[in-house]
């Protein structure tokens, strides 16, 4: 059965930090990565579901006019708010993926750590909406551990996988390590080189 709510609930009641996204190296260089293999520089509007304390959402923050990042944990959410306090342009809500799915259009949406939580029919409805609210010129990445997680039924390459065939969009970026994989599609499918014509 995929982990609920209360599961994570418990884990930030714990600590506010339950994976070390702000004291592991390993979540540090993720996060560097996720940024270096955005395509653009800045973007008008970023949707990051599955938020949990906001660190990547802060990351995120500097490249965008517009920033909404939600997660399905209140205390996460709480955390997330606490983070972005001094963002203006960010909101963090309290939803639940993919029910929960803003009617908003996004220059780029940020599925991380969040696709092997789902069951197979949520990941695929979660997919065809992320397809439904790109803009014309949007990008999707993803980024997932590869192993196995107790209690869930795949691992991040079962959810890419996923992701691509639902979606259809061209992948510019593939990013495979033992630890995770990250990928990044695009609707134009067009390399920052030669969207900027160097090739």
């Amino acid at each position: 059965m995929p982990l609920s709510p209360p599961y994570f609930d418990s884990l930030f009641a714990a600590s506010d930090d339950p994976w070390g996204f702000r004291t592991r190296w390993y979540e540090q260089r993720k996060r560097a990565l996720t940024l270096a293999c955005l395509p653009a520089s800045f973007y008008d509007s970023i949707f990051e579901p599955g938020c949990a304390n906001g660190e990547l959402a802060a990351d995120l923050a500097p490249r965008c006019h517009r920033l909404l990042a939600c997660d399905a944990s209140a205390p996460a959410v709480r955390l997330a708010r606490q983070r972005l306090r001094d963002v203006p342009h960010a909101r963090v809500e309290t939803m639940t993926m993919p029910a929960d799915w803003p009617a908003e259009q996004f220059d780029l949406i940020v599925i991380s750590e969040l696709g092997y939580y789902l069951p197979p029919a949520d990941l695929a409805t979660l997919a065809r909406a992320c397809l439904g609210s790109l803009t014309d010129t949007g990008t999707l990445l993803a980024c997932h551990w590869r192993p196995l997680i107790d209690g869930c039924a795949y691992g991040g390459d079962a959810v890419h996988e996923i992701l691509a065939a639902e979606t259809g969009l061209p992948r510019i970026v593939h990013h495979q390590e033992d630890d995770f994989v990250l990928d990044v599609w695009t609707r134009q499918g067009q390399s920052v080189g030669r969207a900027e014509g160097l090739t």
